[in-house]
């Protein structure tokens, strides 16, 4: 099964560098096209790689079609690639954000399989959260590809399209927010006397091994914070004070701003 790539930005390259590193894809059966000649050429040498030409070239010789173009192109290219897909049949997964399965089966034209996928940023470094949903036509083998291909760069679960507004608010815009707690730790030590490179490593590295006890001990987030807060101790009179600045309401309101503002784009 080949598996070609319409668009070779920084989220495809991603996903194709953990595709190619994880080992579970042969190079050969990949294939890219982006209106950037010289970005896909590079891309190709790097990971040995297919590319093609054009679009439609590339539509010919493939059994999945990755969109990874912006969403805004979608109302354009796609009534270009409507009849060489259905004639191949192709699977067609839809990296875009925002775009629906309904509308990317209306500007096809026919009953195609379908399945959108919503990586996050992390795909850069191999640890992303992804969701994937599937339109009626989706065989258990195309979702089991569409598993795989996330697999290869972070983690994936399936998710109900409704939610997927909520998804991106929590996978796509949180990593901002992790970025801003963990600046904002290390600026603390900078305040009292730590140099910044030393601050923002130990910062860094803090909220990574914190994030891997949660997702690997299966442990609610409050019994850890029980667990490290001796009475009378430093850590509970951090988190009082944190508390007492509304951090937790912080947060919520940080995530509700986000999905208001999905809702009126």
């Amino acid at each position: 099964m080949k598996i070609g790539f319409i668009g070779a930005g920084n989220m495809a390259s991603a996903i194709l560098r953990g595709m190619v590193r994880s080992k579970r894809f042969d190079p050969a059966v990949l294939s890219a096209f982006d209106t950037q000649a010289q970005k896909t050429a590079m891309l190709g040498e790097e990971l040995g790689i297919g590319t093609s030409r054009s679009a439609c070239e590339l539509v010919e010789i493939c059994d999945t079609v990755v969109l990874a173009v912006k969403p805004n192109v979608f109302s354009v290219l796609l009534p270009e690639l409507r009849e060489a897909l259905k004639k191949r049949d192709a699977l067609v997964i839809s990296i875009a954000a925002g775009k629906t399965i309904d509308y990317i089966e209306g500007l096809l034209g026919y009953d195609a399989a379908v399945i959108r996928i919503m990586p996050n940023i992390n795909a850069t470094v191999g640890a992303a959260m992804s969701a994937y949903c599937c339109s009626a036509r989706v065989t258990d083998e195309q979702r089991a590809l569409a598993e795989a291909m996330c697999g290869s760069f972070g983690e994936v679960m399936p998710l109900a399209e409704s939610m997927f507004p909520l998804f991106g608010v929590l996978a796509g815009c949180a990593p901002a927010y992790s970025y801003m707690f963990i600046d904002a730790l290390a600026r603390a030590g900078v305040k009292n006397g730590m140099a910044k490179a030393d601050a923002l490593h130990i910062a860094a590295q803090t909220v990574l091994g914190s994030a891997k006890q949660i997702l690997e001990s299966g442990t609610h987030p409050w019994e850890l914070i029980d667990r490290v807060c001796s009475p009378g101790g430093t850590t509970i009179e951090g988190v009082a004070s944190l508390q007492a600045d509304a951090f937790d309401a912080a947060i919520s309101r940080a995530v509700d701003a986000a999905l208001e503002k999905d809702s009126r784009i």
